[in-house]
């Protein structure tokens, strides 16, 4: 399964950003999908994550700001990322978990998309 994201870039403090993150392969159902984030000399953490069934989970840091959202028919999700601070600066992951038409379970990694938040 690949995870493609898109919707990085540079943005000054106070300002949006959308990311977006499309799955593709043999796939017969997603479960989980979810936003992580790493930044320079800090570990991954999460930044939000939804289930199939559309309930949600947010870090602290990010509730108020994030919306995390899903469309089952295109097997996407997005990260609406509103009131950006510069400590939001990071590279964003894509992850998704599932079962594959053939049975077995999947779990995969997007490559990752900057975001640059300056001050």
């Amino acid at each position: 399964v690949q995870l493609v994201e898109s919707g990085g870039g540079l943005v000054q403090a106070g300002g949006s950003l959308r990311l977006s993150c499309a799955a593709s392969g043999s796939i017969f159902r997603i479960g989980a999908m979810g936003w992580y984030r790493q930044a320079p000399g800090k570990q991954r953490e999460l930044v939000a994550a939804i289930t199939s069934g559309g309930s949600t989970n947010y870090a602290d840091s990010v509730k108020g700001r994030f919306t995390i959202s899903r469309d089952n028919a295109k097997n996407t999700v997005y990260l609406q990322m509103n009131s950006l601070k510069p400590e939001d600066t990071a590279v964003y992951y894509c992850n998704a978990d599932g079962l594959l038409r053939i049975g077995r379970k999947f779990g995969s990694w997007g490559q990752g998309t900057q975001v640059t938040v300056s001050s």
